[in-house]
Parts: C-alpha cells; structure tokens; sequence
C-alpha cells in the first residue's frame, strides 16, 4: 500500500509537472533567446527555464508551504516538514533551445534525504514517467494509456546500447569525448540524447542498456534515477558510491558492473 503521503507527493509533482511542460510547449516563442549562461557561454538558461520554475515552485508553496525547494535556477529554501521537492524545470535547455524534443520537466520528492516520488515529462513525446519508491515505474503516453516499466534483459556489453552526455566545460568534454572514443568498439553504439532525465527514463522504458555522465547536479538526476531503479535498473556513481557530480551510471543488471569497471579503468571523472 502506498503511504497517503506519498501519494499526495505524487499527485502535486504530476499537476505541476503537466503544468510547466504546457507553459514550455505552447510558450515557447519563436524568438526565444538565452537569458544567461551557467558554467560556460554554451551552457544556456533561457527565459522559458526560469518560467517554468517559478510555476512549479509557486504551486508547491500553494499546497505545501513548509516543504524545501532545490531548483535549478536558483529556487532553495530549506523547509521545516522534512520534505524537500527537487527541480529541473527544464532538462534538455539547448534542445529546447534550437527546437529539438528531446526535453523534459524533472521533479522529485524527498522524505528525509531520500527519493520517495519522481515525475518526468516529455511534452515533446507526448509521455509521462513517474514512479513512488517500492511501488514500480509507469509510463502515460498519449497513444498507448498506462503501462508499467521494466528494464531490458541485460545483453552482452558488445551489444548493449549506452547513453551518455557531455559537459560544458571545454576540458571536461575533451575528456568524455576520449572515453567515449574508448568505450565505442565496446558497445553495440553510444546515444547523446541531451537530457538526463530523458535518457534514465528510456533505461527504465528498455530502449536503452545503459547510461553514464559526469557532472551532473542533484536536479538532473532525482526523478529519473528513482524511475530507472523502480524499472529494476541498478544505479550508481564510482564503484561502492551513489550517483554523483563525479559520476552517474545506470543501467540493466549484468551491464552496470561491467560498464562501471571499463568507466573506472578509462577513469572517466578524471581531467
């Protein structure tokens, strides 16, 4: 049985979640421009970010004013409930950007330092992931209703097909790009969706084998990370560690461990 509160968390994560990704789709003007850069001048913020942040997090006040905020850009307030809600209101800002679809609103739920609720939507996709830890990883799409997620049966690691994604800080992404290169004759294929949550997502959905990247922030992965694990995925950062700024890997049982090792041998969080 789901805990009533949990349930309340979910609920308020999908309302606002369906409401920033319509504010992002339906809004997005056809002049859009960059409001600021983040870590480098390719690293974007645009207008439609900060937006749909304050939407969310507007809503969360509304229903639930002692909760604590982590959003992305620049919501933080500490909260006295032990809950704390964290906010990617826009995960994939250059896709939106140069109108790809490959974007997403990311919202997760803590209860005492742990996930507990996650919400992805893919306005773009016409889907919806979320999932309530213990209870599994569902999917609404607009053409096939509701199903339950499951990861893929792990193939061998020559034909696994891994997702990854690449820093804005030049020497940073000159590193990945070498372990890339690296990992490449090793696998089936490596995908660059652009969207962390997006791409856990697709590993709890089975169209992926595996996912890795290296500086990621605890809004990029909150949501898709429960949903990847509620799937039956296993998670992780370096060997013995939980995803982190260093690394983030998930992936089916039997490819995580061997893809966590070639990452550790091609010290992957190293410059």
């Amino acid at each position: 049985m789901t805990d009533p509160l949990h349930t309340d968390l979910l609920d308020l994560a999908q309302e606002a979640a369906r409401r920033a990704g319509a504010l992002l789709r339906d809004g997005r003007p056809a002049d859009l421009a960059v409001a600021a850069t983040k870590s480098s001048p390719i690293d974007v913020v645009t207008e439609m970010d900060i937006a749909a942040e304050k939407l969310i997090t507007g809503l969360i006040a509304e229903h639930r004013p002692d909760d604590g905020i982590l959003g992305e850009e620049g919501a933080a307030t500490e909260g006295t409930s032990g809950v704390r809600w964290v906010i990617d209101p826009l995960d994939g800002t250059v896709n939106y950007l140069y109108g790809l679809p490959t974007w997403a609103v990311s919202i997760a739920a803590e209860q005492d330092g742990e996930t507990v609720v996650g919400v992805v939507t893919a306005p773009m996709r016409g889907e919806t992931f979320h999932a309530v830890r213990g209870c599994g990883a569902w999917a609404t799409g607009a053409w096939d209703g509701e199903r339950r997620l499951a990861c893929r049966p792990a193939p061998p690691l020559d034909q696994a097909l891994v997702s990854t994604g690449f820093n804005y800080v030049h020497d940073v992404r000159a590193h990945q790009a070498e372990v890339a290169q690296r990992l490449i004759p090793l696998l089936r294929d490596i995908r660059r969706g652009g969207s962390a949550a997006v791409d856990l997502c697709d590993l709890a959905a089975g169209r992926l084998d595996g996912y890795y990247e290296r500086g990621l922030h605890p809004w990029d992965l909150a949501a898709g990370d429960l949903i990847a694990r509620e799937a039956g995925a296993l998670t992780g950062g370096r060997p013995g560690e939980r995803p982190s700024g260093d690394l983030a890997l998930a992936g089916s049982p039997g490819v995580f461990e061997p893809l966590q090792r070639l990452l550790e041998d091609f010290g992957a969080w190293h410059d």
